[in-house]
């Protein structure tokens, strides 16, 4: 495992296949195994010998019948009835055990659980709490109601329960609407569920294989603004650092100072460099010292091969020791992606997220499968002749593992490629005909963290899922540009309506008119969903905005999407972007993070009374900020805000204050 110069990652474990269908688990003959002078045995008898197990505990926590506990430690304690004296009489086999009066195959399946659940097996750690939570969620998100009723020895009201919680509104299990429990505290609030019940969860999925059934992968997330030293840009640089042999990199923009430094360390020590680059579009066209000095030229004369494509490069993604030449090497490499670029605005201005995945196979190769594709149509940047591109092999859909926890999407599927150019497909959408069959899907919430909200089909598809179900928690945060008056709405309506006569009857004229640009905040909020704006400004400019740059989307707190994708018709027909999905108990460590983070945002500055005190600023005080530390507002207020500054500042319209918004973030009262 990589170090990444920050905390600890938080490995989880996915379902081997035996375990994830719950037609297809089958119950252990737990005493069979237990066979003589087996770790299993072993472990066992550990467990009755041990001093500090008495008759409450293999009663309650081993969940023994009280008989079959109390007989146990009377026969190792002796006719004193106390334990560590001289007439103990421990038990030295697996039958010695066995033969204890209600003792029988459901007694020796719980202590063997139980035994391995808490470190008894020999040459063993004990699991710890965060695995033991995992098993507990897992057989609960997988067994059937009779297995988790017979089987797991569930109270048959909590088995039904169960699953009812799980098959979601339609009360199917196995459908597109299921739930998954994400957390103990969500198993636990189902009825019939409590203390025991969790119990035998746990010590039927350690006893049944669920500890260890797949490698770990690993994950973690940089949520910026961040102090430099603690930003994603660190932690890219340290990874580059710890690469061996290949780094691919598509990125937007890229102007750190640490990465670059690392990555030429790393082209010196053999690691060799691909990089697709927005930028290079650009650099390609100067000539003498701007193209010398430019950022594609700093990058070629490492030795690191730069290219560019002939649509916009918008993805932020890099596959560190990737599966280059090897589809192996997906198992141990690790990518970045996310919202954030590699800029120092990206780090410590903005609000970002970048994700580092390692291990986790499907996601990294379908990242692979990508970059490659872009590689092999892209054009040279063309400017050190000694540049030596890399060999790759190609990957296959048929390389790709195709789970339910991982997945990752990509606009590039709306182009058509001939040699070095790609063209638009005619009415391809696949990246927000993915996002619009999660929102359609969604039982419970719908939390959106976007810059931009201009795509009609995720727009609507919000919008109809409020009219279908009112009382689902949609929330939508949003930058502050994205704000517009309900006169405006009303004049993009117009230009629509106007668009869609002069179209006619043409069916792409109309498609046109559909796909423009168009501000869907506030349709949305006049539909019934809660959307809310980071503001920080009475005028939008570049040069102070402390963007909400994030691009992820959050499914009933159990899958996220992130990635460059903007929810836009730009994202999806003009640029090259990414939008990753992650499903599922084995990302729950990951998608609390985002949840988190996305409450987080959601209250900005809500309880400090940040807002009142501008107002009272705007009204009473001579001089006072049309800039100003961001907050997170809706509509109405920042309505009421804006109205309040142009009263007491009419000339905030005024030509001078238009021109040259970063010379005027204060507003004087009669200057």
């Amino acid at each position: 495992m990589r170090g990444l110069g920050f905390p600890v990652l938080f490995a989880l474990t996915t379902l081997a296949a035996g375990c994830t269908d719950a037609g297809d688990v089958e119950v252990a003959d737990q005493a069979g195994y237990i066979s003589a002078g087996s770790p299993e045995e072993a472990a066992v008898l550990a467990l009755v010998n041990d001093p500090a197990v008495d008759q409450a505990l293999l009663d309650d926590d081993v969940a023994l019948d009280a008989r079959a506990a109390t007989n146990i430690i009377a026969h190792r304690d002796g006719a004193d009835t106390l334990v560590g004296t001289a007439d103990d009489d421990l038990f030295d086999t697996i039958g010695e055990l066995d033969d204890i009066s209600y003792v029988g195959q459901s007694a020796l399946a719980k202590l063997l659980a139980y035994a391995q659940a808490n470190g008894y097996m020999p040459g063993t750690a004990a699991p710890t709490q965060a695995e033991l939570d995992y098993v507990t969620l897992a057989v609960a998100n997988t067994l059937g109601e009779t297995d988790l009723d017979d089987t797991v020895g569930l109270d048959s009201r909590a088995a039904g329960n169960i699953v009812t919680w799980r098959a979601g509104l339609d009360g199917i299990d196995g459908t597109a609407d299921d739930r998954t429990f994400m957390r103990l505290a969500q198993l636990d609030d189902i009825s019939y569920v409590g203390a025991t019940a969790l119990g035998k969860l746990r010590d039927w999925g350690v006893a049944n294989g669920y500890l260890d059934t797949v490698p770990a992968h690993v994950a973690d997330t940089i949520f910026s603004p961040q102090p430099y030293h603690q930003s994603h840009n660190v932690a890219v640089a340290n990874l580059i650092d710890q690469a061996q042999h290949s780094l691919d990199i598509a990125m937007y923009s890229f102007s750190d100072a640490g990465i670059y430094d690392a990555l030429e360390a790393a082209v010196l020590r053999g690691v060799t460099v691909r990089f697709i680059f927005e930028t290079a579009n650009d650099d390609r066209k100067k000539t003498g010292t701007s193209l010398d000095n430019s950022r594609s030229a700093r990058l070629e004369n490492m030795g690191i091969d730069v290219r560019w494509v002939n649509k916009i490069m918008h993805h932020k993604f890099a596959i560190v020791d990737g599966p280059r030449n090897s589809v192996a090497q997906a198992a141990d490499a690790l990518v970045i992606t996310g919202s954030g670029n590699w800029s120092f605005g990206a780090a410590t201005k903005y609000d970002e997220n970048t994700l580092f995945l390692e291990g986790d196979e499907e996601v990294t190769l379908r990242l692979q499968q990508e970059f490659n594709h872009l590689w092999d149509h892209s054009r040279d940047f063309a400017y050190n002749p000694n540049v030596v591109t890399p060999s790759a092999i190609a990957i296959s859909d048929n390389d790709i593992p195709d789970g339910d926890a991982s997945h990752a999407y990509f606009t590039s599927d709306n182009f058509n490629v001939s040699g070095d150019t790609f063209s638009v497909k005619s009415n391809s959408n696949t990246v927000s005909d993915a996002l619009v069959a999660a929102i359609t899907n969604a039982t419970d919430a719908i939390w959106i963290a976007s810059g931009h909200l201009r795509s009609r089909p995720v727009a609507e598809a919000l919008e109809a899922k409020k009219q279908a179900m009112p009382g689902i928690d949609i929330r939508v945060y949003l930058d502050g540009q994205e704000y517009i008056s309900s006169w405006y709405h009303q004049t993009q309506l117009d230009e629509l309506d106007d668009c869609m006569a002069a179209a006619g009857t043409s069916v792409s004229k109309q498609r046109k008119c559909q796909d423009r640009g168009f501000y869907f905040g506030y349709q949305l909020g006049q539909a019934g969903v809660d959307v809310r704006y980071k503001y920080y400004a009475f005028r939008w400019d570049y040069a102070y905005a402390a963007q909400m740059h994030n691009k992820f989307l959050l499914i009933d707190g159990d899958e996220l999407w992130t990635g460059s994708y903007n929810l836009s018709d730009n994202a999806e027909h003009n640029t090259f972007e990414n939008m990753v999905q992650l499903r599922g108990l084995p990302h729950a460590e990951t998608i609390a993070a985002y949840e988190a983070r996305f409450l987080g945002l959601w209250e900005t500055e809500r309880t400090t009374g940040r807002y009142d005190q501008l107002m009272a600023s705007v009204q009473n005080d001579t001089t006072f900020p049309i800039v100003f530390d961001p907050m997170a507002l809706d509509h109405a207020e920042i309505t009421a805000l804006k109205s309040a500054i142009v009263s007491a500042c009419p000339q905030v319209y005024s030509q001078a204050f238009k021109d040259d918004p970063p010379a005027h973030q204060t507003c004087t009262v009669g200057n």
